[in-house]
C-alpha cells in the first residue's frame, strides 16, 4: 500500500518477504495481499466444485483450495484446474501420493501438513513432483495436529512448538533447493495462533499465509477471524489470507475482502457507511442498507457510499464519501456526491437513485482507470 504522509497514523508497515507464485498469482514481496477459500463440495462432484469456485472467484476470491483425499479426487482434479478461473490449492493429508497425483494434474499449490504427511523422504517425493509440474508448496502447521515428539517435548501446542514444526519442514524444503514456498501456522485459539505467527514472522521469510482456523459459523467465526487476522494485518504480518467459516465459501471471500478493506490493504466493491439507527432517523436505515448491499454487491470497483438517518453525523460522513445520502424531514434527505450536497431526493426515490449513482461512478471509475492503463 501506498504511505500516507498526512496521516501517518494509517499506515502499515509490511514484513518484508520474498515473492512465490500460486499459478498466476505472486503472493509476497510487494503483491497485493491475496483473498483465499476452500470448497466444501465432493472433489469428485467436478460440476458442483467448479460452481463453488467459480461463485467464490465472483465474488473476488484470488486462490481456491480444493481438498484431496483419495486417488478419485486428485483425478477429479484434472477437469477441475482445466476449467478454473483461478488458481487450484490442493488440500493434501495423510498420504504423500496425493499430492503427487495433485501436482500432476495441474494443481498451483500443494499445501501439506508436516505433521501428518510422512517421512522427509515422502516429503522429498513431494518437494520432486512440485518442481517437476511447477507448483509451489504451502507448509500448513497446525496446533490440532502437530508431529508427536512435538507435543512430547512442550506438553502441549503452544506458539514455540508451532513454529518448531514450521522451521523443521522449511529446512526439508531449502535441503532439497526449494524456495517456492509459503507458510502458516493456524490454530483455533485467537491468542495461540496470533503469538505464533508473530515469532515466526521473525524467523522466515517465506510469504505467510495467515489463518485463524476452525474459527466457527458466520458470526462467531468472523468476529474472530477479525480480531485475529485483523492484529497481525495491522501490525504487517500477512500475504494471504484465508477465513475459515462454517459457512458458504463465498461468505469466507467476503470477510476477507472486508477485514483487507478495514484496513485499507485491499479494496474492491462498494463500502458502505451507515449509521446504527435511532429516534432521530429520517428513514429506515437498517432496512435500506440491507436493500443496498444486496443491490449493489455486483459492483467491483472500490468506492464509497455513506448512508446516514440525520444530520447529526451525515454532512460530514458524506464529506468522505463518494456518493453520500443524509435523512433530512418531511420524507426527504440530501444527497451529496464528492462531498458536497447535490440535491433533495425523497425517501421513496432514494434507493433506486443511489443505485444507478453508484452504477454511473462505478463506470466512470473504470473508463478512466482504462484510459490510465493505455496511456501508461
Amino acid at each position: 500500500m501506498s504511505l500516507n504522509p498526512v496521516r501517518p497514523w494509517r499506515n502499515i508497515y509490511r514484513r518484508k518477504s520474498r515473492q512465490i507464485m500460486v499459478g498466476n498469482v505472486p503472493v509476497g514481496g510487494d503483491a497485493p495481499i491475496t483473498v483465499q477459500t476452500m470448497t466444501n463440495t465432493l472433489t469428485t462432484d467436478v460440476k458442483a466444485t467448479l460452481a463453488q469456485i467459480n461463485a467464490a472467484a465472483d465474488a473476488g476470491a484470488d486462490i481456491v483450495r480444493v481438498s484431496a483425499p483419495d486417488q478419485e479426487s486428485t483425478a477429479a482434479l484434472r477437469e477441475i484446474c482445466k476449467q478454473s478461473p483461478v488458481p487450484i490449492v490442493a488440500d493434501i493429508h495423510f498420504h504423500y501420493k496425493r499430492a503427487i497425483e495433485a501436482a500432476e494434474a495441474g494443481a498451483a499449490c500443494l499445501r501439506i501438513n508436516p505433521g501428518n504427511i510422512g517421512s522427509q523422504e515422502r516429503v522429498r517425493e513431494v518437494i520432486k513432483a512440485a518442481r517437476d509440474y511447477g507448483c509451489s508448496i504451502r507448509i500448513g502447521v497446525n496446533a490440532g495436529s502437530l508431529e508427536r515428539h512435538l507435543l512430547e517435548k512442550y506438553a502441549e501446542p503452544c506458539p514455540e512448538a508451532m513454529v518448531e514444526s514450521g522451521m523443521d519442514h522449511i529446512k526439508i524444503l531449502q535441503d532439497n533447493d526449494f524456495h517456492e514456498f509459503k507458510i502458516s501456522v493456524k490454530a483455533s485459539d485467537v491468542f495461540l495462533a496470533a503469538a505464533a505467527y508473530q515469532a515466526l514472522a521473525e524467523e522466515t521469510d517465506a510469504p505467510i499465509h495467515l489463518g485463524i482456523t476452525e474459527a466457527g459459523g458466520l458470526m462467531s467465526g468472523t468476529v474472530k477471524s477479525a480480531v485475529g487476522m485483523g492484529s497481525l494485518l495491522w501490525s504487517g504480518i500477512g500475504d494471504t489470507i484465508r477465513v475459515s467459516l462454517s459457512a458458504d465459501p463465498v461468505e469466507e471471500v467476503k470477510v476477507g475482502f472486508e477485514i483487507l478493506k478495514s484496513l485499507g490493504l485491499r479494496h474492491r466493491g462498494v463500502t458502505i457507511i451507515s449509521c446504527p439507527s435511532c429516534a432521530r432517523q429520517g428513514f429506515d436505515v437498517i432496512k435500506t442498507v440491507q436493500t443496498l448491499e444486496e443491490r449493489l454487491a455486483h459492483i467491483s470497483t472500490s468506492l464509497s457510499l455513506s448512508i446516514i438517518g440525520c444530520v447529526v453525523n451525515g454532512p460530514g460522513e458524506a464529506l468522505m464519501t463518494d456518493i453520500g445520502f443524509t435523512g433530512g424531514g418531511a420524507g426527504s434527505g440530501m444527497v451529496y456526491l464528492a462531498g458536497k450536497q447535490s440535491h433533495k431526493l425523497s425517501n421513496e426515490a432514494m434507493i433506486e437513485e443511489i443505485v444507478e449513482q453508484v452504477e454511473a461512478k462505478a463506470a466512470a471509475l473504470d473508463a478512466q482507470a482504462a484510459l490510465d492503463e493505455v496511456e501508461a
